[in-house]
C-alpha cells in the first residue's frame, strides 16, 4: 500500500492536478472581482472602473495565473531541474503578465481623460492638445514596456542573460545609434517625442500639406496620417512635420477668415454691393458674426476686383461660407446690376484728315510748285 502511495506521488499527475487547480482557483478569484468591479460600474456609475474592466481583464488573468503557478511549485517537490526550467518559464509569465496590466492600466487612465474632452465641438483647442499627448504617451508606454519586460525575461535564462543585461543598461539611453540602418528610426522617434511637446500639430488639426487640405487623423512615433477632403490618406514621416513647412489652420485656435474676390466693371456700385454682402452674411447660419468686410483690392484696365471678407468658426464652414456668398454675390450682380459685370469695350475715333476727292484726270490734285505728275 505504501508503495502504491509512493508511485502515485512520484508520477506526473498529481503535480499537473495541482498546478490546475491553483491556476482556476487564481482564475475563480479573479473573475469574482472583476464581478464586483462590475456591479460598482452599474451600480455607482463609476466610470474608472469601466475602462479598468475594458482593458485590464484579460492581463489580470494572465497574472494571476502566473501568480497561483509560482505559490504552487515550491510544494510539488519537483526535481531540481525540472523546479528550476518552470519556475524559469513561469518567471517569464509573470514578467510579461505585470507588464501587459501595466499597459492595460495606462489605457484605462488615458481613456478616462480622454473621456472629459471632446474633439467633435468648435472650441476644441484644449481637447485636440490632450489628445495628441495621450495619443504619443501611450505609444511611448507599449515601447517602454515591451523593452523593459523582454530585457527582464532574458535576464532570467543563462544562455541569453548577457543580452537581456546589455538591453537593461541601454534602455535608459536616449539617442543612442545603434548604426546607419536604424538612423531613420531613432530620428522618427525623436521627432514624435518632440512633437509631443512643442506640438507644432495635433489630432484634429487642419493643415495644408504638399498642396493638400486635410485634418491630421493620427500621430505615431513614425508617420503621420492627413485625412485628405477626398476620403484619401496622406501618410507623411513625422520627421516631415520637423523639417518642412507646411500650413496650421488651427494651430492657435479653429476660427478662420474667408475671402471670395468677384470682377466687376468700373461702373459698379460698391457701396451698395457691400450693403448686400452685409444682408447676405446676416442671412447666413455659417457666419459666427465675428468680422467681415468688402473692399477694392485690385484695378486693371477693364476691371476692378472686389474682395469679400468674412469670418466662420472653422475650415469647412469658412469653404462653405465662400461658396454661398460668391453664389448670392453673383446673383445680385446679375439681377440688379447687370451692367456692371465686366466688359470689354471698344471704341470708334473718327479721324480729322479728309482725303481731297480727285481731279478730271482721275488724279488727285496737285500741291503748288509741283512738277507734272510722272
Amino acid at each position: 500500500m505504501a508503495g502504491t502511495w509512493n508511485a502515485m506521488l512520484s508520477s506526473p499527475l498529481p503535480s499537473v492536478l495541482t498546478v490546475v487547480g491553483a491556476a482556476l482557483l487564481a482564475l475563480a478569484a479573479n473573475e469574482v472581482a472583476f464581478h464586483l468591479v462590475r456591479r460598482a460600474r452599474d451600480r455607482w456609475a463609476i466610470t474608472l472602473s469601466a475602462a479598468i474592466v475594458d482593458h485590464c481583464w484579460w492581463p489580470a488573468r494572465v497574472t494571476v495565473v502566473a501568480v497561483a503557478v509560482s505559490l504552487t511549485l515550491p510544494a510539488l517537490h519537483l526535481r531540481p531541474a525540472t523546479e528550476d526550467t518552470l519556475a524559469r518559464l513561469d518567471g517569464a509569465a509573470l514578467v510579461a503578465g505585470v507588464a501587459w496590466l501595466l499597459v492595460a492600466v495606462s489605457f484605462a487612465l488615458e481613456d478616462l481623460a480622454l473621456a472629459r474632452f471632446r474633439v467633435d465641438v468648435r472650441d476644441n483647442l484644449k481637447a485636440r492638445r490632450i489628445t495628441t499627448q495621450i495619443m504619443v504617451l501611450r505609444r511611448l508606454t507599449v515601447v517602454v514596456a515591451c523593452i523593459l519586460a523582454g530585457a527582464i525575461m532574458l535576464v532570467a535564462f543563462t544562455d541569453a542573460r548577457d543580452l537581456g543585461t546589455s538591453i537593461l543598461a541601454s534602455a535608459g539611453i536616449a539617442g543612442v545609434v545603434i548604426g546607419l540602418a536604424a538612423r531613420p528610426i531613432i530620428t522618427n522617434l525623436l521627432a514624435g517625442i518632440q512633437m509631443l511637446f512643442s506640438e507644432p500639430i495635433r489630432v484634429d488639426d487642419v493643415v495644408v500639406v504638399l498642396g493638400q487640405w486635410g485634418r491630421v487623423e493620427e500621430i505615431t512615433f513614425t508617420y503621420v496620417v492627413v485625412h485628405i477632403w477626398d476620403d484619401r490618406r496622406l501618410v507623411l514621416a513625422i520627421s516631415y512635420c520637423r523639417e518642412q513647412p507646411f500650413e496650421n489652420w488651427t494651430r492657435t485656435s479653429a476660427g478662420l477668415l474667408g475671402t471670395v474676390e468677384v470682377t466687376v466693371d468700373y461702373t459698379a456700385p460698391v457701396d451698395a454691393i457691400r450693403e448686400e454682402l452685409g444682408r447676405i452674411l446676416d442671412a447666413s447660419t455659417l457666419w459666427d458674426r465675428r468680422a467681415w468686410n468688402l473692399q477694392v483690392t485690385d484695378s486693371a484696365q477693364a476691371h476692378v476686383t472686389l474682395r469679400a471678407l468674412m469670418s466662420a468658426p472653422d475650415a469647412p464652414t469658412a469653404w462653405d461660407l465662400r461658396c454661398e456668398v460668391r453664389e448670392k454675390l453673383i446673383a445680385h450682380l446679375q439681377e440688379r446690376y447687370p451692367d456692371s459685370l465686366p466688359r470689354t469695350r471698344v471704341a470708334m475715333v473718327e479721324s480729322d484728315r479728309r482725303v481731297p476727292a480727285p481731279g478730271p484726270d482721275g488724279h488727285p490734285p496737285r500741291a503748288a510748285g509741283t512738277g507734272p505728275p510722272s
